[in-house]
């Protein structure tokens, strides 16, 4: 597909068309137990509900409530278990049903699917002719209900569909600037926490987000908030990778014999997804659209393109892989292969660079088997040492990056000691020092005339940095300064004021500067340590 000038140029992502089927796991689960669609339903998992269909809702059937409190506000109420297989077998029909009519069609989840207009539109007519014929192809193949939206880049298009509305072209900052916030934290986002952290600043829309400056989003959220930023601008969640993968980032297997069952399929899917993820992770790579191809043992070609939020691990390849051979494999008769698949060849057809995953300390690559063999290891050197002998690091509350690092005992409960909504004042903004030492070391902080530099009664610098000595060796210019942040709590006591400050010194002809966090007490003659050092 030929991306317009015009798109090109202004740098606005692809204009999407996704076609979202509502509460597809109650959908789903009700036509596999025979359930009626105008039936109260809701599925569950961990005896919580994570989906349920209109019905339920009006009776007070809410997401995340519990089993017994669904039931009790609407006794009718149908139950089902999560089950992903299940959703991606029957969404097979719908997924297949698109791809009838456009090419380039992406499953981004079961019941949501994506594929790019611009070529589409032209051939039936317009945006509206086709989502018109989308509409009734779909209700009349699948039998099921759907909503389209279209809009710049899947992250607009995808709530424009649950809207039904069709975004002007370059209008999709305007249509998202009055949506709320907590839309950022969209499926597979893991985007809870900086949600409520912006409502908790008063950021509730994605105007009001998006109308920050990028460096400060940058200096108070770090990389995961730069991402949503750029979402709420209306911009593609990453810059296109321009480099092709290579070739050899394609991993083909051969099946003898062949595969056609499930279950035998899903097994195969966990070592493939490991050396596919590995293949990728060796060129510092990993892949945000995956594509699975099949060819069965009488020539058949099957093939579908799966689309993540966010970089697939081998968990998640292994779990999409399950669920297209579900699709294929438990099809209805007609729509299944007539015989086993011997070939699958996985693509990746889209990437970005490495740094956009942080994979756990124990998962990268690995399987639940060496985590076990990791966790019996770890237990046999507490045996040794005792409990504090093996300890893991867990990121609570706190004002300065030291406090908020606890360390945990192996096997101990690893939970926050801090309330969720505890604010902190005085506390240090993102992001933290890559060193925190273990022991300050002593400093001085001067002004452009050489005078020691202090904090005020009110909390103020007595004058500007222009110079940082460390034990005593020479001065470094001082090229950039943020705060002070006072330590709370030293109004109610006696004695001298007491802050942090980040500094940023001016590094060597040929090298960047340097940032450095440093702590003061006192006005007349201050007291600075140097406590931590930025990369």
């Amino acid at each position: 597909m030929t991306v317009p000038a015009q798109r090109r140029s202004s740098g606005l992502p692809t204009r999407m068309l996704v076609l979202w089927c509502p509460d597809w796991p109650v959908v789903a689960a009700a036509a596999v137990g025979g359930v009626a669609v105008t039936s109260p339903a809701a599925v569950f998992s961990a005896n919580r509900v994570v989906a349920s269909n209109a019905v339920a809702r009006r009776n007070g059937v809410k997401r995340g409530m519990r089993r017994r409190e669904a039931q009790s506000n609407c006794p009718d109420l149908a139950v089902f278990a999560a089950d992903d297989g299940r959703d991606a077998r029957l969404f097979e029909a719908v997924a297949r049903t698109v791809e009838g009519l456009v090419v380039g069609v992406e499953v981004v989840r079961p019941g949501l699917v994506a594929v790019p207009v611009d070529g589409a539109a032209g051939y039936f007519g317009g945006e509206h002719a086709l989502v018109e014929r989308l509409v009734d192809e779909v209700s009349a193949a699948a039998g099921v209900e759907c909503q389209v939206g279209v809009a710049e880049g899947l992250f607009a298009a995808t709530l424009a569909a649950r809207c039904g509305e069709f975004v002007e072209p370059g209008r999709v900052a305007e249509f998202l600037a009055p949506l709320p916030v907590t839309e950022l934290d969209q499926p597979g986002a893991e985007r809870a926490e900086l949600v409520d952290l912006l409502r908790r600043l008063g950021l509730r829309t994605l105007g009001a987000f998006a109308e920050l400056p990028e460096r400060d989003v940058v200096n108070r959220f770090g990389a995961a908030g730069v991402l949503a930023h750029r979402l709420a601008r209306g911009r593609s969640e990453r810059p296109p990778l321009r480099r092709r993968p290579p070739p050899e980032l394609t991993l083909a297997e051969e099946f003898d014999p062949v595969v056609e069952r499930v279950d035998v399929a899903a097994f195969l899917a966990k070592g493939l997804a490991t050396r596919f993820c590995a293949g990728l992770a060796g060129h510092g790579l990993a892949c945000t659209r995956l594509g699975i191809y099949a060819v069965t043992e009488e020539g058949e070609h099957l093939g579908r393109a799966w689309r993540c939020a966010e970089p697939l691990t081998p968990a998640g390849v292994a779990d999409r892989v399950r669920w297209q051979f579900e699709g294929w494999l438990r099809a209805a008769p007609g729509r299944r292969p007539t015989s086993g698949v011997v070939r699958l060849r996985l693509e990746p057809e889209e990437v970005v660079e490495g740094r956009s995953l942080q994979l756990d300390l124990w998962q990268n690559g690995r399987s639940d088997e060496d985590d076990e063999r990791a966790a019996r290891a770890f237990v046999r050197v507490q045996g040794v040492l005792g409990p504090e002998g093996v300890v893991t690091p867990l990121l609570d509350g706190g004002r300065d990056p030291a406090a908020r690092v606890r360390l945990v005992p192996w096997g101990d409960p690893r939970e926050g000691t801090t309330p969720s909504d505890a604010t902190w004042p005085g506390r240090l903004p993102a992001p933290s020092p890559a060193t925190v030492l273990d022991r300050p070391v002593p400093a001085q902080v001067f002004d452009a005339e050489g005078r020691p530099v202090g904090i005020t009664p009110r909390e103020q610098l007595t004058a500007v940095p222009h110079g940082l000595s460390i034990t005593g060796g020479p001065p470094r210019e001082v090229v950039g300064w943020a705060g002070p942040w006072p330590l709370a709590g030293d109004r109610r006591r006696p004695g001298p004021r007491r802050a942090r400050l980040q500094l940023l010194l001016a590094g060597e002809p040929d090298d960047p500067p340097e940032a450095v966090l440093v702590h003061c007490a006192g006005t007349e003659n201050p007291l600075w340590t140097l406590e931590g050092v930025y990369d």
